[in-house]
C-alpha cells in the first residue's frame, strides 16, 4: 500500500506555466528545496514532497526501492491532479527522477537532475550501503551526520546551510534512511532511460561535488539527446542550498525554454 506522502503545494494551481515537483535527496526532506520553492512559487505550481521514510511522511521499515519512491510520487501527484510537470531531483531524488521518467515519461514534460548519476550499483556499493543501513539502525543518524555533513556541503559553506543540512540528516528517522539504503543498494541502470528520453533535460552539479563529480554530470549530458549542463562554482553536492542563485537562474532559463509555446 501507498503511504499517503507529506508535501509542500505552494504557488498557483491555476498559472499557464507547468509545475515544478522537487524530489529531496538522503537523508533529507522536502525543506532542502526552500531556496527553490520561494523563487517559483510566484508564478507555477510547486510541489515538494517528503518522500517516504523521511520528514513528516509515513516510514515503512524494510528496503523501499527506487521504484517505490517513484510510485509513491505518482500517486501523490494523481491525488492532487497534477498530470503533466516538470520533474527535479538532486542526488537520490535524481535518481528517483530517472526511474519516474522511464515509467511514466508522457508525465514529464522537462527533467532536471542534480548531482546524480545512473549507473546500476556495484557489488562493493551494495555491500556498502546494506552496512551503512545496519549502522544507522544500530547507532541512529547523528555520527553519520556529523562524518558528512562537509562533503554534502562544502567545508567552506556558509553555516546556516550547514546547519540546516545537519538538521535534516539528524531528524530523519534511522528506519527510513535504512530501508532507502537497501532499495538504493538494488540499483537499476537508468543509462538506457536516459539515452531514450526526448524531453528537455537540465543536468546541474556542484564544482567540489565528491559523490557525484563533474565528470558523472558530462556523462549525463552526452547520454541525454536534450541537455544543458551548468556547473556551480562554489558549491559541492547541494548547489542548490549553497548556491541558491546559480541554481535558480539555471532552473528559471531551463523553465522558461520550457514553458515556451
Amino acid at each position: 500500500m501507498t503511504p499517503f506522502l507529506a508535501y509542500e503545494d505552494k504557488g498557483d494551481a491555476h498559472s499557464s506555466a507547468l509545475p515544478l515537483v522537487l524530489l529531496h535527496g538522503h537523508p533529507f526532506d522536502h525543506t532542502m528545496w526552500a531556496p527553490q520553492l520561494e523563487a517559483f512559487s510566484a508564478g507555477r505550481r510547486v510541489i515538494a514532497p517528503d518522500l517516504r521514510g523521511y520528514g513528516a511522511s509515513p516510514v515503512v521499515p524494510g528496503i523501499t526501492l527506487l521504484s517505490d519512491f517513484a510510485q509513491d510520487v505518482a500517486s501523490l501527484l494523481d491525488e492532487l491532479k497534477v498530470e503533466a510537470f516538470v520533474l527535479a531531483g538532486l542526488s537520490m531524488g535524481g535518481q528517483i527522477a530517472m526511474d519516474f521518467s522511464g515509467r511514466f515519461p508522457d508525465r514529464v514534460r522537462g527533467l532536471v537532475l542534480a548531482d546524480t548519476f545512473p549507473a546500476p550499483e556495484t557489488p562493493g556499493g551494495r555491500r556498502a550501503r546494506n552496512e551503512m543501513a545496519d549502522r544507522l539502525l544500530a547507532e541512529g543518524m547523528r555520527g553519520y551526520a556529523d562524518e558528512v555533513l562537509e562533503k554534502m556541503v562544502a567545508p567552506y559553506a556558509d553555516p546556516a546551510v550547514k546547519a540546516h543540512v545537519h538538521r535534516m540528516m539528524t531528524s530523519t528517522p534511522p528506519e527510513g534512511a535504512a530501508a532507502a539504503l537497501r532499495g538504493r543498494a538494488e540499483r537499476p541502470d537508468y543509462r538506457g532511460t536516459l539515452t531514450g528520453l526526448t524531453v528537455p533535460a537540465l543536468v546541474v552539479v556542484g564544482a567540489d561535488d565528491e559523490y557525484t563529480p563533474v565528470s558523472d554530470a558530462e556523462a549525463m549530458h552526452a547520454a541525454l539527446p536534450d541537455c544543458v549542463l551548468h556547473v556551480v562554482e562554489g558549491a559541492a553536492h547541494m548547489p542548490n542550498l549553497e548556491r541558491p542563485q546559480d541554481f535558480n537562474a539555471a532552473l528559471a532559463a531551463f523553465l522558461t525554454r520550457i514553458d515556451a509555446p
